[in-house]
């Protein structure tokens, strides 16, 4: 039996097993802009989640064998395009995420970066679907048997395989301090850290990622926002803004920006996420 919880929209914890939605948890947040514009979801409920989530499942086979890995440049902005950009431009040789089916894995090709990541974010806990291992390459998934999420981990994978210039997604503050250690451990590599999936985080975790990444993405979070709108080298985007810690990050921008011809003109009142939690 194939079962995935991701949290979803509006940091609803979605179950899913057999590639039917089976539970969906009350969300914690009324109103995204990212569904309102691209899902026409004027308020976020249980029965829109539901549906959005089975649609995805219908659409594009997430969480289930039929999962469709890539998907082409829509020349927008986010974490997974800016990703996407890195790898294509040689500036990094692979990204290290998660993918349902797979849980943490590396990953090489741009597509497949926009493709996994692009499409489902906010994955808690997955189970092995072995049609995919070959698609994606068993030697890159750090756990097929068990299909675990573990960044660090997928990070060693990395150094092992021989990867010099590493792109890691990662949530928990936590892994922070274990990344900091594989740098000091590792001084020929070079690890950029982009934070993902940060609403509903404590101040003190806000603080330790935001410190420690060189791109985070501020979702919901009201601390993230707070500390990237004072300290951020460099930020894209009003509604979801995205924010750069390093010289790096701020130059990792800064090339999506050229690919995509520049930033859009500035809105009044941008709508943001509500509640920020």
């Amino acid at each position: 039996m194939s079962e995935h919880i991701v949290e979803a929209i509006g940091l609803s914890k979605v179950t899913i097993k057999d590639g039917k939605v089976i539970d969906v948890s009350e969300p914690k947040l009324d109103y995204c802009p990212l569904f309102h514009h691209h899902r026409g979801m004027e308020k976020i409920t249980k029965k829109a989640i539901w549906d959005n989530m089975q649609f995805r499942i219908d659409d594009f086979g997430m969480c289930t064998s039929n999962r469709q890995l890539r998907m082409k440049d829509f020349l927008s902005f986010g974490i997974s395009e800016i990703l996407s950009t890195l790898i294509k431009e040689n500036v990094i040789d692979c990204v290290v995420m998660v993918c349902e089916g797979c849980g943490t894995l590396i990953v090489t090709e741009s597509e497949l970066v926009q493709g996994i990541g692009g499409r489902v974010s906010g994955l808690v806990k997955t189970s092995p679907i072995p049609e995919l291992f070959d698609q994606l390459g068993r030697k890159n998934i750090l756990e097929p048997e068990t299909a675990k999420i573990d960044q660090t981990e997928g990070i060693k994978l990395a150094i092992k395989q021989g990867y010099k210039n590493i792109a890691v997604t990662i949530t928990l503050a936590q892994d922070c301090l274990k990344i900091r250690e594989l740098k000091k451990a590792h001084p020929d590599v070079n690890i950029y850290t982009f934070v993902v999936h940060t609403s509903n985080i404590t101040k003190k975790e806000a603080r330790i990622l935001f410190d420690e990444c060189d791109v985070a993405t501020a979702c919901a979070s009201k601390y993230i926002r707070e500390i990237g709108e004072a300290e951020s080298l460099k930020t894209v985007g009003q509604s979801i803004p995205i924010y750069s810690k390093t010289e790096n990050g701020k130059k990792f921008l800064e090339m999506r920006l050229e690919k995509i011809g520049g930033e859009k003109p500035k809105k009044e009142n941008p709508e943001i996420p509500d509640p920020l939690l």
